[in-house]
């Protein structure tokens, strides 16, 4: 099965997870997960907006970093400019907080409410080049079509 093929199977089964739970973090437990255990991902998970800052959520993986400034670091950055960001390196982005050495490429999705920015969804590799427009693609529809509470 190819990589869209596949996320055009989890897409309905992760729309059939969240649909009618009223918990934010509930749901992003289960979409992690789904997304995890489907890609077998090296980190799958959720950062949540917080005053100014990014503070770890519902995540599958090893350990992570628990805050994230506005700005810094690929998912800080996605989160400023309310927008997918594609590291296939992220060894060479600039400002990349490491929180394991073990992550080689990266994918952040902004999860928006109402227009503002509310999560980002971040997704890291232990291979570089892991990420491309298909996962961009359905990764943005996934977050867009999930009602956030």
């Amino acid at each position: 099965m190819t990589k869209a093929e596949t996320y055009q199977s989890l897409l309905p089964q992760i729309q059939a997870l969240v649909e009618g739970e009223t918990d934010t973090i509930a749901m992003m437990a289960n979409v992690a997960a789904a997304l995890h255990q489907t890609f077998c991902f090296w980190w799958t998970g959720f950062y949540r907006v917080i005053g100014n800052e990014l503070v770890l959520g519902p995540f599958q993986g090893p350990v992570a970093c628990m805050h994230i400034p506005f700005g810094r670091g690929v998912c800080g950055t996605a989160w400023q400019r309310q927008e997918t960001m594609i590291v296939p390196n992220v060894h060479q982005f600039a400002g990349h907080i490491a929180c394991s050495s073990e992550s080689k490429s990266e994918i952040v999705v902004p999860v928006f409410r109402d227009g503002q920015v509310i999560a980002v969804l971040d997704i890291d590799s232990a291979e570089y080049n892991t990420f491309d427009a298909i996962d961009k693609e359905y990764l943005e529809q996934m977050v867009k079509t999930i009602v956030w509470k």
